[in-house]
């Protein structure tokens, strides 16, 4: 009883939660890179991204002044001044602070440690310190200080600034422009090839037709990689091999056999009396493709778009190979990153606002034509 028509399964439950779950994977981890790439490197060291709301508690070492700064009051000899001028960090008020690496919490802010031959210190919530001693501070360096600092939520534009500013320290505005004149092209052109190819196959009669189908059904399950060294020959030997009109013809060539399958499929499934009536009055292929035919295939062109735009704007492979380049001048988002990653690898304000920069425009080109999406793909599955 449970196939009946318009009886809702005893599983359903199950799909609800996996749809949540499904969610949940995508959107939390969408979510902390963005929180964190509006966050400093110290608040990114000290807490996870869902602490950015909150003080957070973080334990620095820092020192006090060197023994040549030393006044001497009467019979005592004594350095004065603040730890965080000392260390030139972000000043934050001190909630408890150690003279040894095993217990940094082991006083509050204005008690006095007695450090021994070193003399006694007292350290205030500000930082302010007095180190004071019956002998002569010897020694090049201050004595080592731990203290935990509270530090109050904070959020900067410094890192946008840094990654899309003027300056451009990290080369990602030009690698922005240089993607979007990869990725713009590269999904154009094979959605206009496809679509004439996809009417063709789809309404056209002519001799080889089935085996054309087959080949583009074919061409589906070849491997990317497969065809990676020949393309690349084929594409040196005719002078394209090291610039943006390469990677437009790779990408339109290793997204025409999804693009006419998609279109193809939708295509068919459109009423034949249309195209008849058109015939009748006297409208040509040409017209019909263009006036109805294009018209009415929105939804299947839209979800391509959005499958080859998120391919080409996300691909790493292919710009290596076939966007050969030593100076610069073409690198992609995603080559950048990578070369972040090796010379930044502890800058994680940086990578996380490049990365969520790269995800940016996918975003919004999703969730501008998700709606086609699931229409387009489903063209042609059911009569």
């Amino acid at each position: 009883m449970d196939n009946i028509a318009g009886k809702k399964s005893g599983l359903s439950w199950a799909v609800h939660i996996s749809v949540v779950i499904l969610v949940a994977l995508w959107v939390f981890p969408t979510l902390g890179l963005l929180v964190s790439s509006f966050r400093t490197a110290d608040q990114i060291a000290s807490s996870g991204w869902w602490a950015s709301l909150f003080p957070t508690e973080q334990t620095v070492q820092l020192r006090t002044a060197a023994p040549e700064t030393q006044l001497r009051e009467g019979t005592l000899f004594v350095i004065e001044g603040n730890l965080f001028d000392e260390e030139g960090i972000e000043r934050a008020p001190i909630s408890a602070w150690g003279t040894s690496a095993r217990d940094v919490s082991a006083f509050a802010p204005g008690d006095t440690a007695d450090m021994g031959d070193d003399g006694r210190l007292t350290l205030s919530e500000d930082g302010t310190y007095r180190l004071e001693g019956d002998v002569e501070f010897e020694g090049r360096r201050g004595e080592r200080v731990f203290i935990t600092k509270t530090t109050p939520p904070e959020f900067t534009l410094q890192n946008y600034r840094n990654v899309l500013g003027p300056d451009n320290r990290e080369g990602m505005l030009k690698a922005f422009f240089n993607t979007l004149t990869v990725t713009i092209p590269a999904t154009i052109i094979p959605i206009l090839v496809a679509a004439f190819a996809a009417y063709a196959l789809a309404w056209m009669d002519f001799p080889g037709r089935a085996l054309l189908i087959a080949a583009v059904v074919g061409l589906l399950v070849v491997p990317l990689q497969l065809a990676l060294i020949p393309l690349l020959k084929f594409h040196n030997e005719i002078g394209i091999g090291k610039g943006y009109l390469g990677v437009w013809m790779a990408h339109t060539g290793f997204g025409l056999p999804l693009a006419i399958y998609l279109l193809r499929n939708y295509m068919v499934g459109l009423p034949r009396d249309i195209i008849e009536n058109a015939k009748v009055d006297g409208a040509t292929d040409f017209q019909i493709f263009v006036k109805i035919i294009l018209p009415l295939s929105f939804p299947a062109l839209a979800s391509f778009a959005i499958f080859q735009f998120l391919w080409t704007w996300n691909d790493l492979l292919v710009a290596l190979v076939f966007l050969i380049d030593a100076t610069g001048e073409t690198t992609v988002m995603t080559k950048q990153i990578v070369e972040l990653l090796g010379t930044r690898g502890g800058n994680w304000e940086i990578l996380a606002t490049s990365a969520f920069v790269s995800i940016a425009v996918p975003l919004i080109v999703f969730f501008a034509m998700q709606r086609y999406l699931v229409r387009g793909l489903l063209a042609g599955s059911v009569k």
